[in-house]
């Protein structure tokens, strides 16, 4: 079991960026935008819970089909008149150095621009909102805070989670926090704490459910979801800490 709640975190940067996927129209990635999402290869984080190890394992990411450059502003010039913005998750998109000059692209194209992270990356994150490349966010909170090094055990600074919060709380930019609720990992006590470290008003959090499919760590895979009721119970009694709570 311990080895199954344990996970890491790299410290390696992508030497390039791949574009490895991209969803052509999302209506519920972009809150109240029409969107498309293009999927960024490489991740800092193992989370043993994640589900989408073709962008995270290098031995996965090796043989997974890739779009140039090209072929994806060629499509964004395709479709200017009927996407409002642009969804750039992974993977972590933030262990791309050249991140600010694709999103500049992005931008140049008069698109909105909205970024999943898992906030490991707040000098990123900061030039990325004080050049106004991005207009919204979008931020994993993994865990409560003294609950990191446990999980990620493998040289975690909290440090730099802690700044991406407050970064995004004292920002002007539209942003939210999330966390995927998974069994073995988190129980309601970790999301009062979540609640009293992220809270605050105008905040927006939304807790969502593990998918037990093809996990990073296959032992995760045989593990249940819990009950909507469990979460119902989570969210009212964290509810008075944020301006919006809600389960995805």
């Amino acid at each position: 079991m311990q080895a199954c709640i344990r996970a890491c975190i790299s410290r390696t940067y992508a030497l390039f960026m791949i574009i490895a996927g991209l969803q052509k129209t999302t209506l519920i990635d972009y809150p109240g935008k029409i969107a498309a999402t293009v999927f960024l290869a490489g991740c800092n984080f193992r989370c043993g819970w994640c589900y989408s190890s073709e962008l995270v394992l290098p031995e996965k990411i090796k043989n997974q089909p890739r779009i140039s450059e090209k072929e994806f502003f060629d499509f964004l010039e395709q479709r200017k008149e009927l996407l409002d913005g642009i969804v750039i998750c992974g993977g972590e998109p933030t262990v791309n150095k050249d991140l600010p000059d694709f999103i500049g692209k992005i931008k140049k194209l008069n698109y909105l621009a909205k970024l999943d992270t898992n906030g490991s990356n707040p000098k990123m994150l900061k030039q990325l909102i004080d050049d106004k490349l991005i207009d919204y966010v979008a931020m994993d909170v993994k865990l409560p805070k003294e609950k990191y090094s446990r999980v990620f055990f493998d040289n975690t600074d909290i440090r730099d989670i802690e700044k991406s919060v407050e970064l995004l709380k004292k920002s002007e930019i539209d942003f939210e926090f999330r966390t995927t609720i998974v069994p073995i990992i988190h129980k309601k006590e970790d999301f009062l704490k979540i609640a009293e470290w992220i809270g605050g008003p105008k905040i927006k959090y939304y807790i969502q459910n593990f998918r037990a499919e093809k996990t990073i760590n296959p032992e995760f895979e045989n593990i249940e979801p819990y009950p909507e009721n469990y979460l119902l119970d989570i969210k009212k009694s964290i509810s008075q800490y944020f301006d919006t709570c809600d389960i995805r």
